[in-house]
């Protein structure tokens, strides 16, 4: 079907929730996309964040095809194949000596974060604490639900969509001063914190290991949950496993979803053990999570992840990005970890979508999170060569009228 027909179905049959480009993809490879035309171009925005191994990785196709060969899905009742390896993956990754941690799948990041909330209420309350507020970080972003936009302090996502579930307290990232205030003001009622350790949907903001550290000790002087939301900055993509790995400080639960199944749509709550057994059966659930294609998906995935290193990959070609980015005119600010990386355009530059829209035309996919932010997180099989055209690529943009 042409990008014209499916653009007519999409506009009369599709809910207008995003604004999409006038490109049409029919296929990929790796680091490479293929629009109706036949155009290729330069992904460097992995469905944002999301294909870990690129487009069509033969260890990925192959684990989908074998799997749905055999079973699709059965209900969350019964034993099935790969679930309980890839649980087992997660927690041997985590690390943390004897520590065993304990994953309940869903199907996004946005499901994943609301299990992780619930365990941490559940917690409070079973344990006889009875706090149930949740500290949550300005600029973070948690997902799309009610619940999660709660718990995302922007007040361009929150302000239209009011009333919204109450129990959510903002503090300032990197301010270790006004947590402790807060601490000390609320601290009996706080049975969590939640943070993304990079920032991403704001512009990829880093926490300083301080910060985190303090969030840490708050929590345990607290008897609170840590809780790292991992969805954009986990599985291998910050040159570790996890991106708290980057910091020291541990969390209680974590999240993934993204690149954890490399397209397939998953999501993951992972606690530790003594944490996760607060729940019950009954307490918490979901159809579709942890079913038998997205699981055999994971299982592939994060074998391939182990075994190709790609921690260490993302952790020496983010760095060669970072370095070659900052050359490019009018690019200021270039921060994050790995192959999650952003940067700041000066007030010369033009605005940040325009630029977006103009690198597609010359055959790269990036990403604006803002009018002066751009934003890259490409799959983790990205090699310093196509950093090299993404940077020529933006330069000739950039450096036009210079």
């Amino acid at each position: 079907m042409s990008l014209a027909e499916e653009k007519k179905l999409d506009d009369a049959y599709v809910m207008p929730t995003f604004g999409r480009f006038g490109v049409e993809f029919v296929g990929g490879r790796g680091m490479t996309l293929v629009d109706d035309q036949g155009k290729e171009y330069l992904d460097f925005l992995a469905g944002i964040g999301v294909c870990s191994l690129g487009h069509c990785h033969p260890v990925l196709v192959g684990a989908l095809e074998e799997q749905a060969e055999k079973l699709v899905h059965v209900s969350n009742y019964f034993y099935i194949e790969h679930r309980g390896s890839v649980a087992k993956r997660l927690s041997d990754l985590a690390g943390q000596g004897a520590t065993t941690w304990k994953t309940f799948f869903a199907n996004s990041g946005a499901e994943a974060n609301e299990c992780a909330m619930k365990l941490a209420r559940l917690r409070s309350t079973r344990s006889g604490k009875g706090g149930t507020t949740i500290v949550a970080l300005r600029r973070g972003f948690h997902g799309r639900t009610l619940e999660t936009v709660a718990a995302t302090m922007q007040e361009r996502l929150q302000k239209d969509f009011r009333p919204l579930p109450p129990g959510f307290v903002a503090t300032e990232p990197n301010d270790v001063a006004a947590l402790e205030r807060l601490f000390a003001e609320q601290g009996d009622a706080i049975c969590a914190v939640m943070l993304e350790p990079i920032q991403g949907e704001s512009g990829v903001h880093p926490l300083t290991d301080e910060f985190m550290g303090a969030v840490r000790r708050l929590c345990d002087e607290h008897d609170a949950l840590m809780i790292a939301d991992e969805v954009q900055c986990g599985m291998f993509r910050t040159g570790r496993p996890f991106a708290f790995q980057l910091s020291g400080a541990t969390p209680d639960i974590f999240t993934l979803a993204k690149g954890i199944a490399g397209g397939v749509p998953m999501g993951a709550c992972v606690a530790r053990a003594d944490v996760a057994d607060v729940f019950r059966p009954g307490d918490h659930g979901s159809t579709f999570g942890g079913s038998n294609l997205a699981c055999a998906a994971a299982d592939a995935v994060i074998a391939e992840l182990e075994r190709g290193r790609y921690d260490e990959r993302a952790a020496e070609v983010g760095s060669y990005l970072m370095g070659r980015l900052a050359q490019v005119p009018h690019v200021t600010d270039v921060r994050g970890a790995g192959l999650m990386v952003g940067c700041d355009l000066d007030d010369v530059a033009p605005d940040a979508h325009d630029v977006v829209a103009a690198a597609l035309e010359g055959g790269v996919v990036l990403n604006a999170t803002g009018p002066r932010t751009l934003r890259l997180l490409p799959p983790l099989v990205c090699e310093r060569r196509h950093v090299d055209v993404l940077v020529d690529v933006l330069s000739a943009i950039l450096g036009a009228g210079d």
